[in-house]
Parts: structure tokens; sequence; C-alpha cells
């Protein structure tokens, strides 16, 4: 199977994934539509089939079939059917960001700052916890940029603009009083559900040794993979924060995780020295996934 995924993917392949986890997905919930959010479930998709041209923008993987396969794999581990409109946003305007922080046109990224910064702010809007995004975006300008003081005054406007169009109509509505939820700062409660999690330790493991594997071959990458994959990693980092602070039993958190895990285990697989340790490595994502799919289903347990 691993050799079959690691063929080339063309532009084609990606309406194809689409639709069979759109099918998966309906699947699993024909019997009870009611946990389809339908308006979540549309955005959610417009970001999950974004996220699929991604992985042609950030060209880590050489175009292979297995990154799309893991990612379809993750969605279809994670998505809930009734997933939080707030999440289903995020997952949207992740997408976009990275598009826009990926283009390989120097002035699209340099024009897109206060584009992304409204994306920011409207993110923030919908999912208040997922203010690390905005420290990935200015770190990324710090480490990319020749003018950082006016780029990130550029995102800081984006964002100023969204605020101010919130209040105003906010204004008009009525709606006067604060609500806590957008200063999530005091709330910090780590996750004490962790035994469904428990099905995906071994591709916790995975993620862990290909990133330590990474850095100890780091002078062997060329610059441009370097780049890139300090990019997903902060990336992943900015989303393992609000993971790890505003989680608990919400694990459709995971999502956010699911397009840079996916990259991050397709390059360990593809490095693997023997071939029966990547088909190994495969399956065993497979099994756990699937496992913990199930066990929001029929409630077992390790």
């Amino acid at each position: 199977m691993f050799r079959l995924l690691s063929k080339e993917s063309n532009i084609f392949s990606i309406p194809v994934y689409i639709g069979v986890l759109l099918l998966i997905v309906i699947g699993f919930n024909f019997l009870d539509l009611n946990t389809l959010d339908f308006l979540s479930a549309i955005i959610t998709f417009a970001g999950v089939a974004l996220a699929y041209f991604c992985f042609n923008t950030i060209a880590l993987n050489y175009q292979t079939h297995l990154p799309l396969f893991l990612y379809t794999a993750f969605i279809f581990a994670l998505y809930p059917g009734d997933l939080d409109i707030g999440i289903a946003v995020s997952l949207f305007t992740n997408s976009i960001i990275l598009i826009l922080l990926t283009n390989v046109d120097m002035s699209v990224r340099k024009n897109s700052y206060p584009l992304v910064g409204a994306i920011l702010g409207l993110n923030f809007i919908f999912l208040p916890t997922t203010w690390p995004m905005s420290i990935f975006v200015i770190l990324h300008i710090i480490g990319t940029s020749d003018r950082v003081g006016l780029h990130v005054f550029r995102l800081f406007y984006g964002i100023f603009l969204v605020a101010i169009s919130y209040f105003g109509i906010a204004y008009f509505l009525g709606m006067n009083s604060w609500n806590p939820a957008y200063f999530p700062f005091g709330d910090f409660k780590p996750s004490e559900y962790i035994k469904p999690l428990l099905w995906l330790l071994p591709v916790a493991l995975m993620l862990i040794h290909s990133v330590m594997d990474h850095y100890r071959n780091f002078n062997k990458k060329s610059p441009t993979s370097k780049f890139k994959y300090t990019f997903l990693l902060i990336f992943s980092l900015a989303q393992l924060i609000t993971i790890l602070l505003y989680m608990r039993n919400q694990y459709e958190y995971l999502l956010l995780l699911a397009f840079p895990a996916s990259i991050i285990l397709s390059r360990m697989l593809k490095f693997l020295p023997k071939y029966w340790m990547q088909e190994t490595g495969l399956w065993l994502i497979i099994f756990s996934l699937v496992l913990f799919k199930l066990q929001g289903y029929y409630n077992f347990n390790i």
C-alpha cells in the first residue's frame, strides 16, 4: 500500500480525495443526520479542500498521494459531524493563511498581510482560543521580511478593520455586554480526559521521532527544506498551544494539527530505511486513527 501511495499525484487527485472523504463522513452519519451540522460541515470541507491544495504550495512531499491519504484519514478520524462552528472557521481561515504565506510570489506575500490580519481577526471572533496563530504570523514576518515594522503594521491594520467592523455591527444590534470568551487568557486547564487519546499514542510517538530525526539530519537538508519545515513546525506549535490550553474533552481541536501532521508523518515514512518499516508505520497510523474513531461510537477505552 505504501508503494501505491508513493506514486506521484496531480491536481485531479484532489477532488477524488474530497469526494471520498465526503462520502465516508456522510456514511458514518447516515443513521442520524441530526449529528451533521450542515453549516459547519460546508465551512469545514471548504477549508479541507483548500488544505489539499496547500500540500502542493508547501511542496515538502514530492507531490505523492501519501500526505493526501493521511490527511483524509485524519479528517475522517477526528471530524465529529457536529463540529463547532469556531473550529470549522479556524480550519478554513488557516488554509487561506497558509496559501497566502507560502505563495511563491514574494510581492503577493508582502501585499497580503492586511488580508491575513483581517482573517486572523475573523478567526478570533469565531474562536478566541486560536490567538497563538497571531504569534505564528508575527514570527513569520520577523523571519522572512526585510521591512518588519511596516508589515507588522499592515497585519494589525487588517485586524483593526475587522475589530472596528465587529464592534460597529454589535453596537447597532444592541449587543452592548462584554463576552468573557473574548479574553481567553485566564482559564487554562489541561485536558483531564486523556484515555481516548491513548489510541493516538503511536501517531504522537511517530511525530516526535520524525521531528527529532529531522533535526539530527538538519545539516543535510537544503536551505528551502530547512525553511519550509521550520515554517511548518512553528505553525504546528501555534496549533499545539491552543490544543493543550483549551481542548479539554473537545477532541475535534485535534483537527487543527491534521494538516502539519500529515506532512510530517509522510516525510518520516518516506525516509525510513526499510520498506517493511514504511508499510508497518503506515498501517499503524491507519489502525490508530480507526480505533480512535470507533471508540467515540462504542465507548471502549484502553
